[in-house]
């Protein structure tokens, strides 16, 4: 009796861990399969997908155990992808579930949907590496920018008839050392050095529509050797 009961009572732990951790689980094995795309990281709100004829849902993208049926019409949130499978969360005949689809049983408003979100995915990954670096390019959003080099130290606006312009003004800087002469607590004349922040360059970031059209080198050459980088503007999906 006392074993049945021990049996019962570590099932009911097991199944409350799992419950109470199913978001992480799914994500970082997401996160580890060659190939695949997690859609949900790169976008803001779901895109929503309509499944195009009674349709398996499978355990994994190579289609090898089935985890239901899909009926035709069922509308699915998009999780993840890779080049020929979906992975949707959505209910099937016999309940909610989440698996993988063939791409070809969904449907979708964007006939460019698929490419679109590895264009997107492909953005996020340079402008990620140039946020890493400090780094600004032609194609970047405000906000992108701010978190890459920081706040401005000026913003400034101009209206022309071709529209609103906004410019953010960086400084960059150095550390410069320089020799100070003095006395030790003896009387005797010393020389120290101290570093002074200087400003070395200044660069001018300029937007329409809040996205990257130009970058102005005013002193110095804060860019570096390597010039003006270039992103492709954020992709809209529909």
């Amino acid at each position: 009796m006392n074993l049945t009961l021990t049996r019962a009572t570590l099932l009911i732990v097991s199944l409350t861990i799992l419950r109470a951790h199913p978001a992480t689980a799914a994500s970082s094995s997401l996160a580890t399969e060659p190939g695949v795309i997690a859609v949900e990281d790169l976008l803001d709100q779901p895109v929503r997908l309509q499944v195009a004829k009674e349709s398996r849902i499978y355990y994994s993208a190579e289609m090898d155990r089935v985890l239901g049926m899909m009926a035709p019409g069922t509308v699915v949130s998009l999780v993840a992808m890779t080049d020929t499978a979906y992975r949707v969360r959505g209910r099937a005949r016999h309940g909610d579930v989440a698996g993988w689809m063939p791409k070809a049983d969904l449907q979708s408003s964007d006939p460019n949907l698929h490419d679109n979100l590895k264009k997107l995915f492909e953005r996020q990954q340079k402008v990620q590496a140039l946020i890493a670096a400090n780094e600004v390019a032609l194609g970047m959003t405000v906000d992108e920018v701010e978190q890459s080099l920081g706040k401005p130290s000026r913003r400034s606006s101009r209206v022309t008839a071709a529209g609103r312009e906004d410019s953010l003004e960086y400084s960059t800087y150095d550390r410069v050392p320089q020799v100070v002469t003095g006395r030790d607590p003896l009387g005797r004349i010393v020389q120290s050095v101290v570093y002074v922040k200087v400003e070395t360059g200044s660069l001018s970031v300029t937007f329409k529509d809040r996205i990257v059209t130009a970058i102005e080198e005013k002193k110095g050459n804060p860019l570096g050797n390597g010039g003006v980088k270039i992103v492709v503007p954020p992709v809209i999906l529909r």
